[in-house]
């Protein structure tokens, strides 16, 4: 018997190597840098079959684990000490296409990696890694014309403070004196902030080439902090959250700040509320609770609407609700047939291959903008 598990042991054992040897194998030796590395910084680095590769400098470290694992989504990758003073290892498998968070875990402690841009989420500037997606060229940077975003300060009595805003105004705005314009107010996910769907969305990039392109109508997209990372979706959850505080700072402080700053057209028929996951949950209350706002509802893998929830049809123009294929892609769908058996302009959009990140997310923007302030 002890033979017979030690013959099965050493031949699990070989086919374990021969399998690792043959996966090694297959892995293309094509790895370049990624396009979020700090400048001059060659690691992380990413080959044309999705795996990433991550070298990191720490002589004194007894071990390393990328929290990347295999597709990005899980597990993670053990570095190995390869030098006396380098770390190195590949992921086990190539990575879904998109944009992707990760830190290192160095001896118990969480690091970001050196050699990587910080973007913002889980409420904590994490590192950030760009997996190249084959429709990646919808948020490429072109040679086409750009809209500017501005950081702007704007007052709230409310909070007694002076929260940020990003606005991005499209291509032409500042030469078109006397052109008004519609206005996305667009939000960001748990753990996010203001900063992400420029940074980790692409949404100035993806709007200056649909209207390059002649697809969308120009329009004002404003983000601001939703105020969602009081709340820890283990403890307590979204029962936990208080829409009623950023309701007022967006209905009653940002919009009549917009309004007056910037050449809105300031009236409901132009101005539209969308989110991704928790500012999709923020989208569904407001507009619930203040149908006179907006026209345009999106929601971004953040739930859906029942026909019984919209009071007044005619004040809705649109319903978009959207879904990674490996979300709820049959709740979306299912939703947008029963808003529209009862006459309400509803659409779903499923994005292929993709899960609660910002390659649907950002997907679902490039569908919903050319949907956004027809005449």
């Amino acid at each position: 018997m002890i033979l017979k598990s030690l013959t099965i042991a050493i031949a699990s054992m070989l086919l374990t190597g021969i399998s690792n040897a043959q996966t090694a194998a297959n892995i293309l030796d094509d790895f370049k840098p990624s396009t979020l590395n700090q400048p001059g910084q060659q690691y992380p680095q990413v080959n044309s079959q999705g795996y990433a590769r991550f070298q990191i400098l720490a002589p004194q470290a007894k071990s390393i684990v990328v929290s990347l694992g295999l597709g990005g989504t899980s597990g993670g990758t053990p570095l190995k000490k390869v030098s006396d003073s380098l770390w190195t290892g590949t992921t086990a498998g190539p990575m879904e296409e998109g944009f992707h968070y990760y830190h290192l875990t160095v001896d118990g402690g969480v690091f970001n990696d050196p050699g990587a841009l910080n973007f913002y989420g889980s409420t904590r500037w994490e590192s950030g890694i760009e997996i190249p997606a084959h429709d990646q060229d919808f948020y490429a940077l072109k040679d086409v014309p750009h809209g500017h975003v501005h950081q702007v300060l704007f007052p709230s009595k409310s909070t007694n403070n002076s929260p940020r805003a990003f606005v991005y105004t499209p291509p032409g705005y500042e030469k078109e004196q006397q052109k008004r314009y519609p206005v996305l107010y667009l939000q960001h996910g748990w753990g996010e902030d203001e900063t992400a769907w420029i940074n980790q969305g692409r949404a100035n990039l993806i709007m200056d080439n649909l209207i390059a392109e002649g697809k969308t109508k120009p329009f004002i997209i404003v983000m601001t902090y939703g105020m969602t990372n009081v709340i820890r979706p283990r403890v307590g959850g979204l029962r936990s959250f208080n829409i009623k505080p950023f309701q007022t700072v967006l209905l009653d402080e940002l919009i009549p700040y917009v309004d007056a700053n910037f050449r809105t057209l300031a009236n409901q028929d132009n101005r539209a509320l969308a989110g991704l996951s928790m500012g999709g949950f923020e989208t569904h209350t407001i507009t619930l609770a203040r149908p006179d706002v907006f026209s345009y509802y999106g929601l971004l893998s953040g739930g859906t609407y029942k026909p019984e929830e919209i009071k007044d049809k005619s004040k809705v123009k649109l319903i978009f609700m959207s879904s990674g294929s490996f979300e709820n892609p049959d709740g979306v769908t299912k939703a947008a047939e029963a808003l529209k058996a009862t006459g309400l302009n509803a659409v779903s959009f499923v994005s292929q291959n993709t899960r609660h990140e910002f390659q649907t997310w950002r997907r679902s923007l490039q569908v919903l903008a050319p949907m956004l302030f027809k005449d």
